[in-house]
């Protein structure tokens, strides 16, 4: 299609209370965690769970301070059989859905979905450095909810809109942001919780240029997206399917305003990105992203800055000008490890499923 097209997406915010002491709105009880989804940390071992059948996010005390003593790189061969011998059924039955570790501690967290359809069971699961896994109970610990406004209505089938009612989240500079779906007109959005939770308003709405589908697009969530600084201010840069890059100031978004994300980059069509992370490498700034058919990229910000957004129909790719890292295949989540590291599961043509340490590239 040759003709101009602009992606509105909505974007949810309220104003966050900066966070104070660990624990300090947190309740002793059973978390109602109904659907293992996206995961993130924020300080002092905190951790937010995202729930997209329940349209909630909880946050969890996990009392994971101390740094693991083995250290070193993490490594788990087949883990995705360790996990269904782990809990007690096959492969079949298990799905990874996210990863994430925890800064305090230096472990790895994942959510796992246990069994398919209305009997699937959400589990969380750590890894410590020496790669043994345990299950993380979550019977009568601290922690707080915050249920979601407008999410989409339940449905059946692989296309069920609840299912991206959440599609990733990050705690970034005392803020929850959780990217996914409404049932708004403008169904895409990223909402800003306020931690101690309180209700979000209906906040701001922005559009972005998607420079591959030629027309308005309003129902494809963020897919992945992290935090970063430019020029001393806080943006976010997130990734949409086909691939758009996208960056914004957090300043603009304000209850009530529609503005303009500027898209940097079109990396592609036919292809879902899967997960993001900001690293710096010999002095420099690099985004590397995971996807479903383009393997992993290293994007520069160089010039991230001042560039100007995407504004005509793409043929292939784009703006911010990035690299594709070919030793590294098959890679369905990532997170930092530490500062030249990074931890990814990684799909092998054979079927196992691999958590590896890598040198960030």
């Amino acid at each position: 299609m040759k003709k101009t097209r602009i992606v509105s997406t909505a974007l949810v915010v309220a104003a966050l209370a900066g966070l104070s002491a660990r624990g300090a709105e947190l309740s002793k009880g059973t978390p109602d965690w109904k659907s293992a989804g996206p995961l993130a940390f924020g300080p002092k071992g905190l951790l937010f769970l995202a729930d997209t059948q329940g349209a909630a996010i909880f946050a969890v005390d996990t009392g994971d301070v101390q740094a693991d003593s083995a250290g070193g790189a993490l490594k788990v061969e087949t883990i995705n059989e360790k996990l269904a011998a782990l809990l007690g059924t096959t492969n079949k039955n298990i799905a990874i859905q996210d990863l994430a570790v925890n800064p305090a501690s230096g472990r790895a967290y994942l959510t796992v979905t246990r069994g398919q359809g209305p009997d699937a069971k959400p589990v969380l699961v750590r890894i410590d450095r020496a790669g043994k896994l345990e299950v993380v109970a979550l019977e009568n610990v601290p922690f707080a909810k915050a249920n979601l406004p407008s999410p989409p209505k339940p449905g059946n089938g692989p296309r069920n809109p609840r299912g991206e009612a959440i599609t990733d989240l990050a705690f970034i500079d005392g803020r929850v942001f959780v990217a996914g779906l409404s049932n708004e007109e403008f169904s895409s959005r990223l909402l800003a919780l306020p931690y101690p939770f309180k209700d979000a308003d209906k906040g701001t709405s922005v559009e972005i240029y998607h420079g591959a589908h030629g027309r308005f697009e309003t129902k494809s969530p963020v897919r992945t997206f992290a935090a970063y600084q430019i020029k001393g201010e806080p943006y976010i840069l997130a990734a949409y399917t086909c691939t758009p890059l996208m960056k914004l100031p957090v300043a603009q978004l304000k209850p009530g305003v529609h503005v303009k994300g500027t898209t940097v980059a079109e990396l592609g069509n036919r292809n879902k990105p899967l997960d993001l992370i900001v690293y710096n490498k010999d002095g420099k700034d690099f985004l590397l992203l995971a996807n479903s058919s383009r393997g992993v990229m290293k994007i520069t910000t160089d010039g991230v800055d001042a560039a100007p957004s995407i504004t005509s129909h793409i043929n292939g790719t784009a703006g911010q000008s990035y690299e594709t890292i070919s030793d590294l295949k098959g890679v369905m989540q990532l997170d930092g490890l530490d500062k030249e590291h990074a931890l990814v599961l990684i799909q092998t043509p054979a079927g196992a499923q691999n958590l590896e340490t890598i040198a960030l590239p």
